[in-house]
C-alpha cells in the first residue's frame, strides 16, 4: 500500500473521530436543551399552582388611581367603579370598562382597557371565535301604537315601573322586553404564537403591538420605567412552554375575550341579585351600606337560588343570604354558555376513562363543550365522592372541552389493569380546554330600539357629524340623523333627570339636537347601555348594569377570617354568640339570629352506590316555615355532604301535619342518590 493511501485512510478515520465527537456534541446540546425547557415548564407549573392555592379565579385589582393614609381608600377590584366601569351610552352596543388584572386557574394577566361589545358566539358555526350581535328587545306593541310621542312616552314608562316592580299586573309582557344577559371573560391557551391575535373587538382600544414579542416588550418597558400607555391598549399576557419535541420547545401563548349570552333561565330575575358589602371601599367613599346599592362601586352576586328569601321588594336584595351552597342558579346560566366551538355543539369528557354526567340526576352524560364547575363522576374517588369542583380548590373555575386546534392541546397517557389478562393496557388523549367566569348581568331594555322620533339611521358613522355637526339644538349644529357612534333616540322628557354619576371616561353628551327626515331638530338623549337610568318620573332611577365577577382574593384562607370577623362585628346583636366574651356595652343587648328560628331537618340516609352512604341537613327559615305551615310550597337547598347538594321543594303533608315530604328533588320527583320523600325533624 502506497504511502499517499494510507494518509488517505488516515485522514478518513480522523474525520470520522470528528464527526463522531461533534455528533456527541449536538446530541449533548439537544438533551441539555430538552431538560432545561422541561425545567422552565416545572418553574411555570410552581408558579401556577402557587397563584391557584392563593385564591380562587376572579378579577384581581384594577389600575391604582387613589390612595390615602389608611390602605382601604387604595384602589382594589374595585373604588372609582368595580372594574373601572363606565358609560359609552352613545355607541350602540359598546359597554364601557377599562383594565383590570385577573386570574384564571393559576393564571395571571392584565387586560387592555377592554371596552368590549354585546356580542356572542355564533350560533351558526363552529368557526373560532365567530361571534353574532346579542339581539335587542323590542319595542312593546302597545308602546308603538300610541301616534303621539307624549303618549308613547307615558306608555313605555309603565313598562319600565312594571320591570322595576316586577309586577306583571302593570304590563303583564314586560318580561318579553326586558332581556338579562350575561357577560363573561374567557381564556385559553393558544397556539398563535407569532402573529398577534386580537381577543375581541371594540369600537375603541386594541392591542397596540405587531406582534407577542413586541407586546411584552412593550409591558416590560412599561413596567420598567413604571410608565403606561394612554390609550391604555398594552395588556400583559403571558406565553408558556406546553412540550418539548426532539429538544425543541412548544410555545402556548394566553390570550383572553369578554363575550356575552343572553340567560335562558326563567330564574333569573332583580330579586335574584344580592349587593356585597364591599366594607373598604364602602369606608373609602364614606358610602352607607343603602347607598352603596346605587353607585359604580356596587358589586352583586347571584343568590344560589336566583332569589333572596330575606328580600321584602322584588328589586336586587340590600341582603346576601347565608348559607352552604351545591348547585346554584349560577351554574345553571353558565352550562347555557358554550366553549370555543360556539353554539350546538356535543363533546363527552372521558377524562381518565370515567364518564362525567350531568348534576341534576346523574345519568344524563355532561356535555362537556359548555361551561361548567362542577362534575359528577360515575366513578367515586378515593373517598367515594362523586361530586367534585374543578380544579383542587377553586370555586369559580368554570371549564369547557373544545376541538379548536388554535387552543393548544394537552396528552396524558391512562393505564389500566386488566387482572384477568394480567396486562396493562395504556391510551394517551389529547384535550383541549378553556376557562371562563363571570363579570356582569346587563339587563337590555326596549331603549335600544325606542325610535318615536324616526331619526334617519345611517350605516356611516361619519355622516351625522358631517360639516362640523357636533349635535346642537339648531339646525346647522344639529346632528344629521344617528349611527352607531351617534346613537341618540330617546326622547329628553322620557327621562326627569339628567345622566347619573358621570365619569370622565363616559363619552356620551347628556342631551344632543338630531335632525329628523323632516329637518327638525329633536332633543334627544343617548340610547346606549347605561350602569344607573336617569331617574324616569313614576319609576324614579334603575339599575341596569349588576357587576358579578368573583374576587380572587376571596379564595385566600386568611380573606375567608377576615370576612367571618367583617360578619360580626358589622351585627354584633345577631353575632352575639360567636363572641368569646361579650363585646363591651353589649351585656344587656337581646341577640336576634336569624339561625336560631331555623327549623332544622334531615333527609333519610341512602344508601345507594354511587354516591354512598350519607345524609343531608336542611334548615327551613321562619318566612318559609309560615308558608309551609300555610299549605304552601317552599324550596331550600340541602348542606352539601358526599361533595353535593340537593334543591328541594317541600310540602306539608296533608293528613299528618307534622310532617314536611319532598315535592321534587332537582327538579324531578325523586332524589337521584335515593333519599326517601319525608324530612325527618332534629330536636337540638
Amino acid at each position: 500500500m502506497t504511502s499517499k493511501c494510507m494518509l488517505s485512510i488516515l485522514l478518513l478515520g480522523l474525520f470520522g473521530v470528528v464527526n463522531a465527537i461533534h455528533q456527541a456534541d449536538i446530541d449533548k446540546l439537544v438533551k441539555d436543551i430538552d431538560e432545561l425547557a422541561r425545567h422552565l415548564m416545572l418553574q411555570q407549573l410552581v408558579i401556577e399552582e402557587r397563584i391557584r392555592s392563593d385564591g380562587n379565579s376572579g378579577v384581581k385589582q384594577i389600575r391604582g388611581t387613589h390612595k390615602g393614609t389608611r390602605a382601604y381608600f387604595g384602589d382594589t377590584f374595585s373604588m372609582g367603579s368595580m372594574m373601572s366601569i363606565h358609560d359609552h351610552t352613545n355607541y350602540d352596543r359598546t359597554i364601557g370598562m377599562g383594565e383590570f388584572s385577573a386570574v384564571m386557574n393559576g393564571v395571571e394577566f392584565r387586560t387592555r382597557h377592554n371596552d368590549y361589545k354585546l356580542r356572542m358566539p355564533s350560533e351558526n358555526s363552529t368557526k373560532f371565535h365567530l361571534l353574532q350581535n346579542v339581539p335587542f328587545p323590542d319595542v312593546p306593541p302597545s308602546v308603538k301604537a300610541k301616534h303621539s310621542v307624549a303618549d308613547q312616552i307615558n306608555e313605555m314608562r309603565e313598562y319600565f315601573r312594571a320591570f322595576k316592580e316586577q309586577n306583571a299586573s302593570i304590563r303583564h309582557d314586560y318580561r318579553n322586553y326586558f332581556k338579562p344577559v350575561l357577560c363573561y371573560v374567557e381564556g385559553a391557551w393558544t397556539t398563535d404564537t407569532k402573529t398577534i391575535s386580537e381577543p375581541f373587538h371594540s369600537d375603541r382600544h386594541f392591542l397596540d403591538a405587531s406582534s407577542w414579542f413586541d407586546l411584552l416588550e412593550k409591558v416590560r418597558f412599561t413596567s420598567y420605567t413604571g410608565g403606561k400607555s394612554n390609550n391604555e391598549n398594552y395588556s400583559f399576557l403571558p406565553t408558556t412552554i406546553t412540550d418539548v419535541v426532539d429538544g425543541a420547545p412548544v410555545y402556548a401563548q394566553w390570550n383572553y375575550r369578554i363575550v356575552c349570552h343572553p340567560i335562558r333561565s326563567s330564574l333569573m330575575t332583580l330579586s335574584s341579585l344580592a349587593l356585597i358589602d364591599d366594607l373598604g371601599v364602602r369606608m373609602a367613599r364614606r358610602f352607607s351600606f343603602e347607598k352603596a346599592y346605587s353607585q359604580r362601586t356596587a358589586r352583586f352576586r347571584i343568590n344560589p337560588r336566583g332569589y333572596n328569601q330575606y328580600n321584602s321588594t322584588k328589586l336586587a336584595s340590600e341582603k346576601l343570604d347565608l348559607e352552604y351552597t351545591g348547585v346554584e342558579v349560577l351554574d345553571f346560566i353558565m352550562n347555557e354558555i358554550p366553549g370555543k366551538d360556539n353554539y350546538h355543539h356535543t363533546l363527552t369528557d372521558n377524562t381518565f376513562g370515567d364518564e362525567k354526567t350531568m348534576l341534576n340526576n346523574g345519568k344524563s352524560p355532561q356535555n362537556a363543550a359548555y361551561y361548567h364547575r362542577l362534575t359528577d363522576s360515575k366513578l367515586g374517588d378515593s373517598q367515594g365522592d362523586h361530586i367534585s369542583y374543578k380544579g383542587f380548590s377553586d370555586e369559580n373555575l368554570w371549564v369547557a372541552e373544545t376541538t379548536q386546534p388554535r387552543v393548544a392541546p394537552m396528552t396524558i397517557s391512562t393505564c389500566k389493569y386488566n387482572a384477568s389478562l394480567q396486562d396493562v393496557s395504556c391510551s394517551n388523549s389529547t384535550v383541549r380546554y378553556s376557562y371562563a367566569f363571570p363579570l356582569e348581568i346587563i339587563w337590555m331594555t326596549p331603549l335600544y330600539m325606542w325610535n318615536p322620533y324616526d331619526l334617519e339611521f345611517n350605516a356611516d358613522n361619519k355622516i351625522p357629524p358631517l360639516h362640523g355637526r357636533s349635535g346642537g339644538t339648531n339646525a346647522t349644529t344639529a346632528f344629521n340623523g344617528t349611527s352607531m357612534s351617534y346613537y341618540y333616540f330617546t326622547p329628553t322628557d322620557f327621562f326627569k333627570s339628567n345622566e347619573v354619576g358621570r365619569d370622565p371616561a363616559d363619552t356620551a353628551k347628556d342631551v344632543v339636537g338630531v335632525l329628523d327626515k323632516h329637518g327638525h331638530v329633536r332633543l334627544v338623549k343617548p340610547s346606549g347601555t347605561r350602569i344607573i337610568l336617569p331617574e324616569i318620573e313614576g319609576v324614579g332611577k334603575l339599575r341596569t348594569r349588576y357587576p358579578v365577577a368573583p374576587s380572587y382574593h376571596e379564595g385566600n384562607p386568611m380573606y375567608k377570617e377576615l370576612d367571618a370577623l367583617k360578619e360580626m362585628v358589622l351585627d354584633i346583636p345577631k353575632n352575639l354568640k360567636f363572641f368569646e366574651a361579650p363585646p363591651f356595652g353589649t351585656k344587656n343587648i337581646q341577640a336576634s339570629n336569624p339561625d336560631d328560628k331555623l327549623q332544622h331537618f334531615t333527609t333519610t340516609f341512602t344508601h345507594k352506590t354511587p354516591p354512598g352512604l350519607h345524609q343531608h341537613e336542611v334548615f327551613v327559615d321562619s318566612r318559609d316555615w309560615w308558608a309551609l305551615t300555610h299549605n304552601r310550597k317552599v324550596t331550600v337547598i340541602t348542606t352539601d355532604d358526599n361533595e353535593h347538594s340537593h334543591t328541594l321543594q317541600l310540602q306539608r303533608d296533608a293528613h299528618n301535619h307534622d310532617q314536611i315530604n319532598i315535592v321534587s328533588c332537582d327538579n324531578v320527583p325523586h332524589c337521584w342518590d335515593g333519599h326517601a320523600s319525608t324530612l325527618l325533624r332534629v330536636t337540638e
